[in-house]
C-alpha cells in the first residue's frame, strides 16, 4: 500500500485552521472557495445552464403540449438501480401531477437487461400504443433501439448520463445528456423544465404542491440517486445533494419515511453514509432480485398502509440480497485461489449467479485483489457482465477496444456492465485479460491512499474538525480530508464485541502536548506490535466524540504504519 501525501506542514510552521483548509481546497482544485462552501441552490439551475439551446428544449415542450392536447399516453422507460427508480418516480409523477397520461416502465434485470430493448419496446407498444417515450438513467447508447421505437412510431427523449460514445442515437427527438450529474439529476433537471412550462395549467393549490415538492420530496429522491450511483459530489451535484440531505427532514414521501423507520434510522441526520449503505441498498434490492417496478411503486405512494407494506417487503429482499451476495462472493474468492497467477484484470463466471448481484461480487473482488474485475453469469445464450475497475484504468474505454466481441456495452470510468455472446466468452476472455496485462501498469495496482496533508499532530484541534466539516457533502469527488501524523503511542487498548478494533490514545513525539484519542477498525490484528512510547505514522481523519453534552477531538484510523 502506498501513501500519497499533497502537501506537507513542518513541525516549526505555525498555521492556522483556516490555513489548513485553504490548502486543502487549493490542493482539490477548488477555483471559487465561496461558491464551494456555500454551493448555489440547485433549484436555480435550468437545462439551459448544462448547455442545452431553448431551440433543444422548445422542441421537447411543443412535443409534449401536442401530446398532452391529444391526451395521448408517455411512457417513462426508466432503469432499475436506485438512481433510475428515483428519477423516474421524480420524472414519472411531475408528469401525472400535471395531468399527463403517463405511465412508468421499469424493465426486469434478467429477462430484458439494461435500458432499451426490443423485449421492452415491443411491450410497451403493445400495453400503452405511447405517443412518447421518455428515458431515465440510459439510452446514450441505445442507437439500434432508438431508431427501433421510431419505426414502430414512437418518438423518444433521452435524458441520461453516462459515458457518450462515438455514436448517438441520433433518431431521438432530444438528446438532455448531462454527465456532470446523476441520472436522477438529470431527470429531476428535465421534470423541472416540464413543470416550469406546464404549472399554468394547474390550479394555484396544485402549482405550491409540486413546487413543494421539487424542494423537498423530489431533491432528496435526486440526492439519493446521485450517491447511490457513486457521482463525484462536486458542481451541480454537489448543490444537488448538500440541498437534498438538508430537505430530509422536510420530506412528506411516505415511502422514504417507512425506508428509514424500517432501517431504524427515522430521526437520524440523513448522510451520504445512510443513503449509500442503508437506504440506496434497500431500493436496489428489488430490481437484483425480482422486478423493480415495486421500488418504484414504494417511492411514489401516497398510502401509508402500503409504503409499510412495501418497506417490509423491500428490507426482506436486501436481507436476501446480503445472504446471496455472500455466498456467490465465497465462490468467487474460491475461482481466484484456483488460477495459477492472478492476471491484472481478473474474470470470473457462473452460470448459477443471480444477474442482479454480479456488481455486488466484482466490487467484493476488486476490494479484495485490488484488479479491476469483471463477473459473468449466463442466460439466454448470453453472458451479462458486470465490471468495477480501478482509478486510472477507464473501464468503459477498454471495453471500446474489445467491442467486436461483444453485443452492448455501457458505464463509467469505474463501473459499467455489457452483453457477450456465449460463443465467444473464450476468445474474450483470453484477449481482454491479454491487453489488460499490456495496459495496467504494476504501479496501478498498489493501493493507494490519498492523503492531503502530512502534518504534525499538535496542528489538530476541535475547531479544525468543524471546519472540516463545512467541507461536507462528503464522498466520491469529495473525500473527507486525509492527514498523516507521527505519533507517540501512550495507550493502546482491543474494542468491540468482535475484538477487532483498536483504541489509540497517542501525542505528538518530542513536545508536551494535548493526548488525543485514535480509533482504528478492523485493526486489532496489530496490537502484539504496539508497545508505550512507540512512535508510529498514523492515517486518519478528524472526527469530533460528542458524549453527555462534553466534545473532545479523535482521529479515525484507516492505516497505521509501524
Amino acid at each position: 500500500m502506498k501513501i500519497q501525501v499533497i502537501h506537507e506542514i513542518q513541525q516549526n510552521q505555525k498555521l492556522t485552521p483556516q490555513e489548513i483548509v485553504d490548502l486543502i481546497l487549493k490542493s482539490r482544485n477548488i477555483q471559487d472557495k465561496e461558491i464551494f462552501l456555500n454551493p448555489p441552490s440547485p433549484l436555480k439551475f435550468t437545462l439551459k445552464d448544462f448547455g442545452f439551446t431553448k431551440k433543444q428544449i422548445d422542441h421537447a415542450m411543443s412535443l409534449l403540449q401536442k401530446i398532452f392536447d391529444e391526451k395521448r399516453t408517455i411512457v417513462v422507460y426508466t432503469d432499475y438501480d436506485a438512481d433510475g427508480i428515483t428519477g423516474g418516480s421524480v420524472l414519472w409523477e411531475t408528469l401525472h401531477l400535471l395531468g399527463f397520461k403517463v405511465m412508468p416502465y421499469v424493465p426486469h434485470r434478467q429477462h430484458e437487461g439494461y435500458g432499451f430493448s426490443k423485449i421492452g419496446i415491443d411491450r410497451i407498444k403493445k400495453e400503452y400504443d405511447p405517443a412518447l417515450i421518455i428515458s431515465v438513467d440510459h439510452g446514450i447508447t441505445a442507437v439500434e433501439q432508438v431508431a427501433y421505437a421510431k419505426s414502430l412510431g414512437i418518438p423518444v427523449i433521452i435524458t441520461d448520463h453516462h459515458h457518450k460514445q462515438e455514436k448517438i442515437p441520433e433518431a431521438a427527438e432530444g438528446i438532455f445528456h448531462i454527465p456532470a450529474l446523476s441520472g436522477s439529476g438529470t431527470a429531476f433537471y428535465f421534470a423541472k423544465e416540464v413543470f416550469l412550462h406546464f404549472r399554468k395549467s394547474l390550479t394555484e393549490s396544485k402549482q405550491q404542491k409540486l413546487k413543494k415538492h421539487f424542494e423537498t420530496d423530489y431533491l432528496s429522491l435526486a440526492t439519493i440517486g446521485t450517491v447511490a450511483d457513486l457521482v463525484p459530489l462536486i458542481g451541480p451535484s454537489r448543490s444537488v445533494v448538500r440541498a437534498g440531505l438538508a430537505a430530509f427532514p422536510h420530506v412528506t414521501r411516505v415511502g422514504i419515511r417507512q425506508i428509514c423507520k424500517q432501517a431504524e434510522i427515522d430521526g437520524r441526520v440523513i448522510s451520504p453514509y445512510e443513503i449509500g449503505f442503508i437506504i440506496a441498498p434497500r431500493i436496489n434490492a428489488v430490481g437484483r432480485l425480482e422486478h423493480a417496478i415495486d421500488a418504484l411503486r414504494l417511492l411514489c405512494t401516497t398510502n401509508e398502509e402500503r409504503a409499510a407494506e412495501l418497506a417490509g417487503k423491500v428490507g426482506e429482499m436486501n436481507t436476501a440480497r446480503q445472504d446471496l451476495v455472500k455466498a456467490n462472493v465465497e465462490e468467487a474468492v474460491l475461482q481466484v485461489q484456483k488460477m495459477k497467477e492472478l492476471p491484472k484484470l481478473i474474470i470470473l463466471y457462473a452460470d448459477h449467479w443471480h444477474e442482479g448481484v454480479i456488481g455486488l461480487i466484482a466490487s467484493s473482488i476488486l476490494e479484495k485483489y485490488y484488479r479491476p474485475t469483471i463477473v459473468m453469469t449466463k442466460g439466454d445464450g448470453f453472458y451479462k457482465a458486470s465490471v468495477r475497475s480501478i482509478p486510472g484504468f477507464h473501464i468503459t474505454e477498454f471495453l471500446g477496444e474489445m467491442q467486436k466481441y461483444l453485443k452492448g456495452y455501457g458505464g463509467h470510468a469505474a463501473a459499467a456492465g455489457f452483453t457477450l455472446p456465449a460463443e465467444n466468452r473464450e476468445i474474450f476472455m483470453k484477449k481482454a485479460i491479454k491487453r489488460a496485462s499490456e495496459v495496467i501498469s504494476d504501479d496501478d495496482l498498489e493501493r493507494i491512499i490519498q492523503a492531503d496533508l502530512r502534518i504534525p499532530l499538535v496542528h489538530m484541534s476541535i475547531r479544525l474538525s468543524k471546519m472540516i466539516d463545512q467541507l461536507a457533502p462528503f464522498g466520491v469527488g469529495n473525500p473527507k480530508p486525509t492527514f498523516v501524523s507521527e505519533v507517540e503511542l501512550l495507550h493502546a487498548k482491543i474494542l468491540g464485541k468482535n475484538k477487532d478494533h483498536l483504541k489509540l490514545t497517542v501525542k505528538q513525539p518530542g513536545v508536551r502536548s494535548v493526548p488525543i484519542d485514535m480509533i482504528a477498525f478492523g485493526q486489532a490484528k496489530i496490537f502484539p506490535e504496539l508497545s508505550k512510547n512507540q512512535i508510529v505514522q498514523t492515517v486518519y481523519q478528524l472526527d469530533i466524540n460528542r458524549w453527555n453534552g462534553n466534545e473532545s477531538l479523535q482521529g479515525i484510523v484507516q492505516k497505521i504504519i509501524l
